[in-house]
């Protein structure tokens, strides 16, 4: 059986969303741009062996709808190469990854694009007339008042939501399953801000390393502009500071802007290959996909969907976390890494190295491929092995995979 292997990443700056350094950009532009870069970087490859574009996207609507996949593979160019679009929302793009790898272990192909964009900036603006989040949408609204109201009482919402004759909110506000994650495993105000602080310094020392400049490829605006850097990182971010801000979601809460993600704008992309075609070509592979996982659990506490991808993609990879290297879980919340890393015993100091969400942001369907460049970038950069890469899921999911480097 052929095994999967990423030949080449790139990924944009991330930019925040509405006022930030991205926000004309149109989300099918972005991604090409993307995928562009990534497969300039592998100029072996003929481009007629490409089979398909599995592009991931968080909210498939407006500038970022009509299948997005097929769209930007005509705009490269590529009309031969069809296109998919797929949404498991912040793990879109590690979706994509996974079925790059199913199909290839399966004989389907050789080579395939995992790719993955977000535009929070147009979504107001290219058809998302609701937006995400608007507190103005009478769903979100209604969602909120639910959530505050079966959270009275002392009894979290996820043990029995359905025994007072509810249904669970799929899609309530991650602000406020974050509020259920901090009351559920206890996590105080303070680990939170401490945690968010530290993603800070450590995104600041690795922007100051040069460690970023290895893997964004610059965005070339409509206007001729060029960003090549994040807009999130704030240097100097101290505790003093951070906890001076005021909870967001819920009056006595403890999730801030200092603990959780922003909105933001972005485009990551991966060029998978099986290992056979590699080899033909004379390329040395970045990484080996050695398994990957997608779990399930109660919406309220949709951040701790790390716990069991993990769990599960250590099963099928025959390893423990021991085992293990280095790990990025996506920073949609502190309080959210803070409780899956103590369920699985990880080890801070191998935990989002180079910082995470909170500082760089969360494109959501950009996340998946974005965090892949990241870990293989660390990977490389401190000499090590094997990483695991998970996040938790909007809806009540977690995703995870293994990555073996490979050079």
């Amino acid at each position: 059986m052929p095994e999967a292997v990423i030949v080449s990443t790139a990924r944009s700056p991330i930019g925040r969303a509405v006022k930030g350094s991205l926000k004309d950009m149109r989300p099918d532009d972005l991604a090409a741009q993307m995928i562009e870069v990534a497969l300039n970087k592998v100029p072996e490859l003929d481009r007629a062996d490409i089979e398909d574009i599995h592009l991931g996207i968080g909210q498939p609507g407006g500038g970022g709808g009509f299948n997005i996949g097929r769209v930007v593979a005509v705009q490269l160019g590529l009309d031969h190469v069809p296109g998919v679009t797929v949404n498991r929302y912040c793990s879109s793009s590690l979706q994509t990854t996974r079925m790059a790898l199913h199909a290839i272990r399966s004989g389907e192909g050789d080579v395939f694009i995992s790719a993955g964009v977000e535009s929070v900036s147009s979504y107001g603006t290219l058809g998302n007339s609701d937006g995400w989040p608007n507190s103005k949408n009478p769903i979100y609204a209604d969602a909120q008042a639910r959530t505050e109201k079966n959270s009275q009482g002392g009894a979290p919402v996820w043990t029995d939501p359905r025994g007072a004759g509810l249904i669970p909110d799929v899609y309530i506000p991650m602000g406020q399953t974050a509020e259920n994650v901090a009351s559920f495993t206890g996590i105080s105000r303070e680990d939170q801000d401490r945690w968010g602080v530290q993603s800070q310094n450590r995104a600041e020392a690795a922007i100051d390393s040069g460690f970023f400049e290895r893997e964004i490829d610059p965005v070339t605006l409509p206007d001729g502009t060029v960003v090549s850097t994040d807009d999130g990182p704030r240097a100097g971010t101290t505790y003093e500071k951070v906890s001076q801000l005021k909870p967001v979601f819920r009056p006595d809460g403890t999730i801030t802007a200092g603990n959780a993600c922003p909105l933001n704008d972005g485009a990551a992309a991966l060029v998978i290959m099986s290992d056979t075609k590699a080899k033909e070509l004379g390329l040395t592979p970045l990484a080996r996909i050695v398994a990957t996982a997608a779990t399930g659990l109660s919406p309220e506490i949709m951040g701790l969907g790390p716990i069991e991808a993990i769990r599960k993609v250590l099963r099928l990879s025959g390893k423990t976390i021991s085992d293990i290297d280095l790990v990025e879980i996506n920073e949609a919340f502190a309080v959210q890494v803070l409780g899956s890393a103590a369920e699985l015993g990880i080890d801070h100091d191998k935990l989002n190295v180079s910082g995470g969400a909170i500082a760089l942001g969360h494109p959501f369907g950009m996340t998946g491929a974005r965090i892949t460049t990241t870990l293989i970038n660390n990977l490389r950069t401190h000499d090590k092995t094997f990483g695991i890469e998970s996040m938790c899921v909007g809806g009540g999911q977690g995703m995870a995979m293994v990555l073996e480097r490979l050079s």
